[in-house]
């Protein structure tokens, strides 16, 4: 997909020097840029899919973890 960004220039001029240091075109510089992103947020989503995970369940997380830790008594 071919796109239109408007970047400022000290952001310009950033991305170009780090692609020439990996030898790089700026596009590729872009791309990996967008792929990061989408992976860190991603990342972030699927932390926030364990909230709740105890819900319904008739042991206490707490008593739970103490028992485990137990363990290593």
């Amino acid at each position: 997909m071919r796109t239109i960004v408007d970047l400022p220039e000290d952001h310009v001029q950033r991305l170009d020097a780090m692609c020439r240091a990996q030898g790089i075109s700026r596009a590729e510089g872009v791309r990996r840029a967008v792929a990061a992103y989408l992976g860190s947020i991603l990342g972030r989503r699927k932390g926030s899919e364990a909230f709740g995970i105890w819900k319904g369940r008739v042991r206490d997380g707490l008593a739970y973890q103490e028992s485990l830790r137990r363990e290593w008594e």
